[in-house]
């Protein structure tokens, strides 16, 4: 959570609710559907040719508010969202600032909508490119169901941000996996939309063979990229972290460190273990029937057993205590 004290004294927002990025990565570093990298692109020029549009050619006296460069970067995690983000600021040689939601949001009542304009005034200083990653978060549909204190905040909040898109003059990139729930009004702001699609198997070998080091990595003779991105449709994000568990994986086994290499069935077993692990997370504890999925259920069903007594113990408890405080609390009255 944001630092409400250091915030509310200096009106700058505290370093655990912004996390400054000098960009390395570029658009080289990233492996993308076609579709997307044309967004992409499309973007970028929309960046390098605003000082043309907006000054030279005069149209930002003629348009003096939304001359924010907002982006969505809308699609499922691990598909290069982060990346994408900081290669933009790289190519316009300007930092990142790197927002969570999680950590903007206060308990105290109009910290948060004072937090995102704070936010935009850093950015605005330090001439940098302003990330709200989990941003359908920030940016929610206002609702009237809400209780009313709630529903106040959540609505000065999104109005806050409107605001400060209107008057900021700098590139603002929202990136979220849940783009249906952005507020209407938040989405006319979005000059582009950029859709990061799940990579396909042309994609997903390439991503398979750049994580891999050209010289160091020992990889054995069976490794077969090809196969691999055949068999296992997943982000590259996954494909990362198949190729440390692999890693890993082979570097536990019996002998020398010299004798040691990267198998195919190692990298095939670790990227199980990762997709297996994305349908536990995607499982709902309280669904009355299985979620549909292609992997093995004997390997799902055990964990999401014990999460599921996981949250009945917890009840159990939370209900003994509140038992316990009530009779203490006749106790003191009586």
């Amino acid at each position: 959570m944001a630092l409400p004290l250091f915030e509310a004294l200096t009106g700058r927002p505290s370093r655990r609710t912004v996390a400054t990025v000098t960009p390395r990565r570029t658009f080289d570093d990233v492996i993308l559907p076609a579709a997307t990298r044309r967004a992409l692109d499309q973007a970028l020029v929309h960046v390098t040719s605003h000082d043309l549009i907006f000054h030279r050619w005069g149209l930002g006296d003629r348009h003096p508010t939304g001359l924010a460069l907002a982006f969505n970067f809308a699609g499922p995690p691990g598909t290069g969202k982060t990346i994408c983000a900081e290669a933009i600021a790289h190519a316009i040689g300007q930092r990142l600032l790197v927002v969570r939601y999680s950590e903007v949001e206060s308990m105290w009542m109009g910290q948060t909508s004072k937090n995102v304009a704070a936010l935009f005034r850093l950015a605005g200083e330090e001439r940098a490119v302003l990330l709200f990653d989990e941003a359908d978060a920030i940016a929610s549909r206002r609702s009237a169901s809400l209780d009313h204190s709630v529903l106040r905040e959540s609505n000065a909040v999104v109005n806050v941000l409107l605001q400060e898109l209107e008057s900021f003059n700098g590139v603002v990139i929202f990136a979220t996996n849940l783009a249906a729930n952005f507020d209407p009004a938040f989405e006319r702001r979005i000059r582009t939309h950029v859709l990061f699609e799940m990579p396909g198997v042309d994609e997903r070998e390439q991503i398979w063979r750049v994580q891999i080091h050209p010289r160091l990595t020992p990889l054995a003779s069976d490794v077969d990229f090809r196969a691999l991105a055949e068999a296992f449709e997943g982000s590259g994000g996954d494909i990362r972290n198949a190729v440390l568990k692999a890693a890993m994986a082979a570097a536990a086994e019996p002998g020398s460190d010299a004798g040691k290499a990267i198998h195919q069935h190692h990298f095939e077993q670790a990227m199980r273990e990762v997709l297996v692990a994305k349908q536990v997370m995607g499982q709902s504890l309280f669904r009355s029937r299985p979620v549909e999925t292609d992997m093995p259920t004997d390997q799902i069903a055990p964990v999401v057993l014990s999460l599921q007594r996981g949250v009945v113990m917890a009840a159990a408890a939370a209900l003994v205590a509140l038992v316990v405080a009530v009779i203490a609390l006749i106790l003191v009255l009586s």
